[in-house]
């Protein structure tokens, strides 16, 4: 073998992989306040009476461009879609998790004893520039409701998130509520706005050009400073309602209003999928930048029967957990996953006692770290420190011979001395005073 060819190799087998741009590990120091978020999201759900569904991660691809809109950006620019070189298949990673759910509604025909709530969480995929609150893998909540046509629905879920800010303690968010009308009010709408935006074509980007006449409603939406002025002159939508979808939309804010919850009429809120009809609604921080949207969602009547099922009212919405996630840290708000104990054992006898007195503090409901690996007592206590456990239990082989153990509080918030106990002893203490 040539020396080219075996540095070649050597340098191949020393190579550090790295994760893919827009894809990133979340690391145990940063899973304990994922968890606070979802655990107190499941809570918050279940009061509601939500039941969680799981769908796959890949779905056909036709499955997205039916439901989210040929000529939205996911579509065009942002899926991660292949076809499947074992049968042809074309196929895609979810970029969103409503298409998935109606799917698995129709298909399992969930709705046939009557309305349903359902909720899922976990990974979607859309290859956008990354920045901070934006990566190529992210995850999301998402909650959908069947076979409610009323606005008590609409307004449930908008209360439903004011409730899961309130328990996360996050404050200081706005929610920006709009009605979109029905397909034929938006037909007619479409029109008046492209007449509009021909007289304004000198000030549309081409981003605006492009959208004209396939997608006009979302030139409302544009980022653009230089299109500010002339989108927030363009005609309203919510303007031009008939009675039925007006009288939903003051339905909701009827609602909103009972129950305390204030919000803003933001008339060029339009959402970015095609599915929308009626109810559309955000809610905003200004505490992360561009990206400032953590929720959003809202009514879409006709996607259940555009997909293959009986003609089904639908409401449902998306939480962003990363932009969550990033806003309890802009707030401060913490969270631990530290154990109640500590188990630092030193000496033979010692160490073949700890492992059957770690599973009988488990037993009990304690939560255990036991040393392992040996070490002499000084580096395992600088270990038991650095665990931020609320006791260390010290075991020797003298105390194996007396059947006791040493238990001495670790942090500066838990009363009490060290001392020597017998192990039932030190077991009903830790009970008593575990987090």
């Amino acid at each position: 073998m040539s020396n080219k060819l075996q540095s070649d190799q050597k340098i191949q087998s020393s190579q550090k992989f790295q994760s893919i741009k827009g894809f990133y590990d979340i690391l145990p120091e940063a899973t304990p306040l994922w968890f606070k978020l979802e655990d107190t999201a499941r809570r918050v759900l279940a009061q509601y009476g939500y039941k969680n569904i799981r769908m796959p991660l890949v779905e056909s691809t036709d499955l997205f461009v039916r439901s989210v809109g040929e000529h939205t950006d996911i579509v065009e620019k942002e899926m991660y879609a292949w076809e499947d070189a074992l049968n042809g298949d074309k196929l895609t990673l979810r970029p969103e998790g409503t298409a998935g759910c109606v799917r698995a509604v129709v298909e399992s025909n969930l709705t046939y004893n009557g309305p349903v709530r359902l909720w899922y969480s976990g990974a979607m995929f859309r290859h956008e520039n990354v920045q901070k609150g934006r990566q190529r893998q992210f995850h999301q909540i998402g909650v959908e409701a069947f076979g409610f046509d009323s606005p008590q629905v609409d307004a449930e879920q908008i209360v439903l998130l004011a409730r899961l800010w309130r328990e996360l303690g996050i404050t200081d968010v706005q929610l920006q509520i709009n009605s979109i009308g029905d397909a034929h009010e938006r037909a007619a709408y479409r029109n008046v706005l492209i007449a509009y935006f021909e007289q304004h074509a000198d000030l549309l980007d081409e981003d605006a050009k492009r959208r004209l006449h396939t997608n006009p409603l979302r030139i409302l939406d544009s980022k653009n400073p230089r299109m500010q002025a002339m989108c927030e002159a363009a005609p309203k939508l919510i303007d031009s309602l008939g009675d039925e979808t007006r009288a939903h939309f003051d339905g909701l804010c009827k609602l909103l209003d009972a129950a305390g919850v204030a919000y803003i009429v933001n008339a060029r809120l339009v959402r970015g999928l095609d599915y929308y009809n009626r109810t559309v609604f955000e809610w905003v921080t200004t505490k992360l930048g561009a990206q400032g949207t953590i929720a959003g969602g809202g009514r879409y009547d006709a996607l259940v029967e555009r997909l293959g099922g009986d003609a089904t009212p639908a409401c449902g919405f998306g939480i962003g957990l990363e932009r969550v996630f990033l806003l309890m840290q802009e707030y401060g708000i913490t969270a631990n996953d530290s154990p109640n104990v500590y188990l630092v054992n030193v000496g033979e006898q010692a160490e073949q006692a700890a492992f059957t007195i770690a599973e009988q503090l488990r037993n009990a409901g304690i939560q255990v770290v036991l040393h392992a690996g040996g070490g002499s007592f000084k580096s395992q206590m600088k270990k038991a420190d650095r665990s931020a456990a609320q006791f260390a239990l010290i075991l020797g082989d003298d105390e194996v011979a007396n059947n006791q153990i040493v238990l001495k509080p670790m942090l500066a918030t838990v009363k009490g001395e060290q001392q020597k106990y017998d192990l039932e002893t030190a077991i009903q203490y830790l009970i008593e005073n575990k987090n």
